[in-house]
């Protein structure tokens, strides 16, 4: 994992995004064990605090879960619904400012999609 270089944000928020992207590239299925706070933090170059954080996010969220004594594991069914939540993120934020400037480049997305299947 690599911690996306968008220094605006808060550090905890890259991690969680960071651990965001891993589960849903596959990285980490459900059911598997995600790395330690201090084994995180450690190769992230964060604060094992900082790394609690995101996890505690996660946790909140039940995308993972603890099993004491045990670690950190990826919820059943975290996968689809981070996927369904970037999704409608997407739509929803980044869609209407990438059509925006699609427009304002005279770019058509019927131009894009040709593009694609070439």
């Amino acid at each position: 994992m690599t911690l996306r270089t968008s220094h605006e944000k808060p550090v905890y928020v890259r991690l969680r995004e960071t651990i965001a992207d891993a589960i849903l590239s596959g990285q980490f299925r459900d059911g598997d064990p995600l790395p330690s706070v201090r084994a995180l933090a450690a190769e992230q170059q964060a604060n094992p605090l900082t790394v609690a954080k995101a996890y505690q996010g996660f946790q909140d969220e039940g995308l993972v879960t603890v099993r004491r004594g045990v670690g950190l594991f990826v919820a059943p069914g975290a996968r689809a619904r981070l996927r369904d939540g970037e999704r409608k993120r997407f739509i929803e934020q980044e869609w209407p400012a990438i059509r925006e400037r699609m427009a304002r480049l005279g770019i058509d997305p019927a131009d894009l999609a040709e593009r694609q299947s070439a």
